[in-house]
Formats: C-alpha cells, structure tokens, sequence
C-alpha cells in the first residue's frame, strides 16, 4: 500500500494500510474491526473514530485502492499507449509467492460476493469495475487517436480485456493454478494487443514501399 513518509502520519492512511493487512490475514468473512485494530497496533475505539461499521470501513477501503490505482495507472503522457496497455495487463499478474497479495485478491473476492445482497458493496464493485474499464478505453482512444493502434471500438474491447483478466485471476486465487494468469496475459498480448498495433512493415519487419506507376 501506501508508502510512509515524513511528519506527522495520517491516522486514515494507517488504518487503511491496517485494513489491507487484516484482510489478507483473515479474509472478508472472518474479518472483524479488532481484526484491524491489532494489525493497527491501535485500540478499536480509533477505528469507530473514523467509521461507525466494518461495512463503512471496507467501503472506504474500497474506495482508497481506487485512488491508489488512479495514481498509479492514471495517463501517462510520456509512455506510449503500447506501453502503457502492457502494464496494464502486467499489473493483473502476481507470483506463487506473493502470499499476502494472493490472500487480498480472494478477500476482495468475498468482498464481490457481498455485492448482490448490500447496496454501498455493489456501488463500490461498479465504480471499481467502470475504473478498469474507463482505464483501458482511455490507452484505446489514445493509441488510435496518435495511430499507434487499428482503429477498433475502445468500450467492446477494453469490457473483453478486463473480463478476460478478471476471470484469469479469480480462477488462480480460486484454484491455485499459478500459471492461468500469466499465460492469459501473454494471449491477450499476442492476440490483442500485437494486432491492435498500426505497424506499416511486412512479415520481415521492413516498411513496405509502394511501386512506382510504370
């Protein structure tokens, strides 16, 4: 999560790096705020300072990763889209000893399935969804907008792109299949970004030239 800096800290800020931690270790279902107190080294009586529920407090932490992933993968004006597309599909990829980020994602996936059945949990997972989404079309729009990428309609494939990778990673975490993600992430490379590229050579790499009109 966030990375602590000089002066004095934010008491949210630590909660909230207190609440990635406390999911990992315990999950969404067992979860509970002395859960988040003791990963804090706080007493649950700051928590209730700041939010009145653990619903109200995994709503913001909800909210909070976004944030962090605005920053993170917002535009970049100095990485070309092709770049920046790549990253992007990188950023879905963890290893088989990333533990405590294997043990977020499935407490996210508890989170998820809360959805149906709470309202503030399904307003989140929208916003969050739309976030991955909006980021994908924008990387689309861009590359056609400079001629980097075939032009092809940013909405339909950047939905196929997160949902591709959505589902690559819920089966890892869900099945403990290590591999599925990467090798979804090196298809989609081959299949839709590598032909999305606006590239006027011939098989050989070298620029095509036209012939001259006899």
């Amino acid at each position: 999560m966030s990375d602590a800096s000089s002066g004095e800290s934010d008491p949210r800020e630590e909660i909230m790096d207190a609440t990635y931690s406390a999911l990992g270790e315990h999950g969404y279902a067992d979860l509970t705020m002395q859960d988040i107190a003791d990963a804090l080294g706080k007493s649950t009586s700051l928590l209730h300072y700041h939010f009145d529920t653990k619903e109200e407090l995994l709503v913001a932490f909800i909210d909070h990763i976004m944030a962090e992933f605005r920053e993170e993968h917002g535009p970049n004006e100095d990485l070309p889209p092709e770049e920046r597309l790549r990253e992007f599909l990188d950023m879905w990829v963890f290893e088989p000893d990333e533990d405590e980020r294997a043990a977020l994602h499935l407490a996210l996936l508890e989170f998820r399935s809360r959805g149906p059945f709470n309202e503030a949990y399904r307003e989140q997972l929208v916003r969050s969804d739309e976030l991955l989404r909006g980021t994908v079309e924008d990387i689309l729009r861009d590359g056609i907008e400079t001629g980097v990428f075939e032009p092809v309609d940013p909405e339909s494939t950047a939905r196929m792109i997160v949902a591709t990778l959505d589902g690559a990673r819920t089966r890892q975490i869900t099945l403990d299949d290590a591999e599925y993600t990467p090798t979804i992430r090196n298809e989609l490379a081959a299949k839709i970004v590598d032909p999305l590229l606006a590239d006027a050579s011939d098989d050989t790499g070298e620029e095509v030239e036209e012939d001259d009109e006899p």
